[in-house]
C-alpha cells in the first residue's frame, strides 16, 4: 500500500515538472506566423500603384489637356497689354487698337457660347485660337517698335489712371470676376477713352488742355465705377 502511494506521488511530481517544458516547446511555433503577415500585405498593396499612375501622367506632354485654353490665352493677352501700358511700350493709340481687337474677340466668344449652350465647339476653339495668334503677334510688334509713351504720357494723372484701369480689368479677367461679355464692354470704353486722348493730344501739339484732362478724368471715373460694379456682380 505504501509502495502504491509512493508511485502515485512520484508520477504526479513528474507531471508537474514536465508541463513547463511542454509549454516552452509549443510557444516558439506561433511567433513566426504573426511576423509573416506584415511582409506579405504591405509590399503588394503599395508597389503597383506608383508604377501604374506615373507613366500615364508623363506620357502625354503634348496632349490637348496641357495646351492653353481659349480663356487662358485671353488672360495672357490681357496681361501683356496691361504690362505694355504700364511700361510705356504701348502708346495710347496702340493700346486702343489692341483693346478693340481683344474686345471683338471676347464678344465673338460670347456669341459662340450662346449658340452652343455655354460651350465652345472644336471649330469655335480653332477659330478663336487663330485670331488670338494674330493678336499675340500684333501685341509683340507694337511693344517692340519705336513708338513709346512720352514723358507727358502715362506718367501724367490721366495716363496713370488709364494704366490703373487697365490693370484692374486685367486682374478681373485673371480672377474670374469679369466674364468675356463684361471684359468686352469695359475694353470698348477703355479704347474709346484712349482714342479721345490721342485725338486731343494731336490737336494740341501732344498736350492735353486742362479742360480736356477734366473731361477725360470724368470718363475714367465713370469707367472705374463700372469696373467695380462688374467685378462685384454675381456670375451665373
Amino acid at each position: 500500500m505504501n509502495n502504491l502511494l509512493k508511485a502515485t506521488l512520484c508520477s504526479a511530481a513528474l507531471a508537474v515538472f514536465t508541463l513547463p517544458v511542454i509549454a516552452q516547446s509549443a510557444t516558439p511555433s506561433t511567433p513566426p506566423a504573426s511576423t509573416a503577415t506584415p511582409t506579405t500585405t504591405a509590399p503588394s498593396s503599395s508597389a503597383p500603384a506608383p508604377s501604374a499612375t506615373a507613366p500615364g501622367s508623363t506620357a502625354a506632354p503634348g496632349s490637348a489637356t496641357n495646351a492653353p485654353t481659349v480663356n487662358q490665352r485671353a488672360k495672357d493677352q490681357q496681361n501683356r497689354i496691361s504690362q505694355g501700358v504700364s511700361s510705356g511700350q504701348l502708346t495710347a493709340g496702340e493700346s486702343s487698337n489692341l483693346e478693340k481687337k481683344e474686345s471683338e474677340l471676347n464678344h465673338e466668344e460670347t456669341d459662340m457660347r450662346k449658340e452652343d449652350n455655354g460651350h465652345l465647339t472644336a471649330a469655335d476653339k480653332a477659330a478663336l485660337n487663330q485670331q488670338q495668334n494674330q493678336l499675340s503677334h500684333q501685341i509683340y510688334k507694337d511693344k517692340h517698335n519705336s513708338a513709346v509713351q512720352g514723358n507727358q504720357g502715362y506718367e501724367s494723372e490721366v495716363g496713370g489712371r488709364a494704366q490703373n484701369q487697365q490693370s484692374r480689368i486685367s486682374q478681373g479677367v485673371n480672377s474670374g470676376q469679369l466674364n468675356a461679355n463684361q471684359t468686352s464692354h469695359l475694353e470698348n470704353q477703355e479704347a474709346g477713352i484712349n482714342k479721345e486722348i490721342r485725338t486731343d493730344k494731336a490737336a494740341n501739339g501732344g498736350q492735353l488742355t486742362p479742360a480736356q484732362r477734366a473731361q477725360i478724368n470724368k470718363q475714367q471715373t465713370k469707367l472705374s465705377h463700372q469696373i467695380n460694379k462688374d467685378k462685384r456682380t454675381p456670375k451665373k
